[in-house]
């Protein structure tokens, strides 16, 4: 039996995947690479933004699934669906697909598909059942060079507009001593990126104490000790992680990012309108004097951070000189990246009771100019680099095309920044290598990267 994970969502998604894909190939499942070579196809979806949904609607109103450029028919194939389901969602996909589970019941899924999926399996090689959750079922990775490990799930903000606390449910962070074994794991293989994940990392407790040796227990882990321990670990490594919010992320978060070695200099802190009244609204929880004033210190005791952030556009009730407040706080800030969403009503969201009242062509509109502001910062931002000589960890090479990652085009080599910066690289000798880190000198920028 063949199978093929669709997934439309975010990076927590993809990390769920990578431990789905662990237990279909414990029970005798081998993956492929288009979804009409499989025989079971799990969709792995986001109820977050309508346009994601939208995508799985499509799956089944046209009886095909796209992949890139190809189509298949969806007869004759077990489907399975998991990932951030509204319960709306959920009733109206029920009788589309063979079973859908909450991608909590992953360690019980070999009996799920048994009993309610109606397929024959091979005996399990480890008992899935065992787990005390579904993140202590090792991953498949899909990077030789990066891994995903998620902290803690789940949301206790409730803004406005968002429905991960309905998806993904309260706050819960997994064990410091779980999460640091994890890590070492990692390291030992080679793996040079560590990217924590969470909802909102900043709210990370551990729910138990760390055992650093048989003398020393360490008691009360936030998520700036997290990343101190792990720092702290021997290797070469990089550690990120996603994603912040601005009203949690404390003074000693940024002490602890400024003086450490392995933590990259990059920080996504969603912003989301740069007005105060659509702020309010949003049930964020802080100003735009407050958040510019946390942009000052990481930039004091950073120099060379990069920062992204969010931007809705067309929230409820947004009228143009609020989105103006918007365009002034991003000339401000001079975000190196920045990704923009256009309002969409979400199903037991507060913001759902408010009417959507700015019309889709002047949310395009505003889109349009937040990206064209996007552009001259980014490339402002990004011509800082020219003419110096910088680290870089290297993801792809013209002839690596191993884990499904493909090739890097024109002979170029692909590699990161510690800033997030994508860069390409000319190997006029051909001795780079994936997962290596190199010093190279930038003489290109872009908007969108280096070379």
């Amino acid at each position: 039996m063949k199978y093929k994970i669709i997934i439309y969502g975010c990076q927590m998604n993809k990390s769920d995947s990578e431990r789905i894909a662990a237990v279909l190939e414990n029970i005798g499942y081998q993956p492929v690479n288009k979804p009409e070579q499989a025989d079971l196809i799990i969709v792995n979806m986001c109820s977050v933004r309508q346009s994601a949904v939208d995508r799985v609607y499509g799956l089944f109103s046209k009886s095909k699934i796209k992949n890139q450029k190809s189509k298949i028919q969806i007869k004759n194939k077990k489907i399975i669906l998991t990932g951030c389901i509204l319960p709306t969602d959920r009733k109206n996909l029920e009788n589309k697909v063979d079973l859908i589970f909450n991608i909590k019941d992953l360690p019980i899924l070999p009996k799920l598909l048994s009993e309610k999926g109606g397929i024959s399996l091979r005996p399990q090689l480890f008992s899935t059942s065992q787990c005390n959750n579904y993140f202590s079922i090792p991953p498949l990775l899909t990077s030789p060079v990066s891994a995903y490990v998620p902290i803690m799930t789940g949301c206790n903000n409730f803004c406005a507009y968002c429905v991960v606390p309905y998806v993904r449910g309260e706050e819960i962070s997994r064990p410091a001593q779980e999460i640091i074994e994890e890590v070492k794991k990692l390291i030992k293989k080679g793996y040079k990126e560590i990217i924590l994940l969470g909802q909102n990392v900043n709210r990370y407790r551990s729910p138990t104490n760390y055992e650093f040796n048989t003398n020393i227990r360490i008691t009360n882990i936030n998520f700036a000790k997290l990343l101190q321990l792990i720092n702290d670990l021997p290797g070469k490594f990089w550690l990120r992680f996603i994603t912040s919010h601005p009203k949690d992320l404390s003074d000693e978060l940024i002490e602890i990012m400024a003086k450490s070695e392995k933590i990259t200099e990059y920080l996504h802190l969603p912003v989301q309108s740069g007005d105060d009244v659509i702020l309010q609204k949003m049930n964020r929880g802080y100003t735009v004097k407050d958040y510019k004033k946390l942009i000052g210190k990481i930039r004091d005791k950073i120099r060379m951070i990069s920062i992204s952030t969010d931007i809705i556009v067309g929230f409820p009730g947004e009228t143009k000189k609020e989105f103006k407040q918007t365009v002034k706080l991003m000339k401000w800030a001079k975000f190196d990246m920045i990704y923009i969403a256009q309002y969409s009503p979400r199903p037991m969201t507060a913001a759902c009771q408010l009417k959507d009242d700015v019309i889709k062509k002047e949310k395009k509109r505003r889109e349009q100019i937040l990206n064209r502001i996007l552009e001259k910062t980014a490339l402002k931002n990004n011509k800082k680099y020219i003419n110096k000589t910088i680290e870089v960890l290297i993801e792809q090479t013209p002839h690596h095309c191993k884990f499904g990652m493909g090739q890097a085009k024109n002979d170029f080599c692909l590699g990161k920044t510690k800033t997030f910066k994508n860069v390409k690289i000319k190997d006029l000798k051909g001795s780079l290598r994936v997962g290596r880190f190199v010093k190279i000198k930038i003489i290109k920028a872009t908007p969108w990267g280096l070379e």
